[in-house]
């Protein structure tokens, strides 16, 4: 990959980068305007390689390069706007709430086995 283009890449990623990455389009619903909201990263990486001359004082090829790059978004929520108010309501984040729910459960597995071998264990 040419260096130039990665540099294109970067910079048109950048221009793409406005506000609407993080803010969706309003929707309006009845008296209502919904507003999405998103956590949005870019990250980019970059690498390089050099030549080396042999015993000899002549030149040895060698090359190098690579780059790459990535993009995320996570949905937090809504904006609602009324007449009376404009308030956040919080995107459910299900994989956190199950990820709580096996703690939660594995817990309770651990503290039911205690007290069985507590139970069981003085006859």
């Amino acid at each position: 990959m040419n260096l130039n283009r990665l540099f294109d890449m970067v910079a048109e990623t950048r221009q793409a980068a406005h506000w609407r990455a993080a803010f969706g389009e309003p929707q309006q619903i009845g008296e209502r305007t919904i507003i999405p909201v998103a956590q949005v990263g870019y990250g980019y990486g970059l690498g390089f390689g050099s030549g080396t001359s042999d015993e000899e004082g002549e030149t040895a090829s060698g090359e190098g390069g690579g780059g790459g790059g990535g993009v995320s978004a996570k949905p937090l929520g809504v904006i609602v706007v009324t007449p009376e108010e404009a308030h956040f309501e919080a995107a459910l984040d299900e994989a956190r709430i199950a990820l709580a729910a096996l703690f939660v459960g594995a817990l309770l597995v651990w503290q039911i086995a205690k007290t069985v071998r507590e139970i069981w264990g003085r006859t």
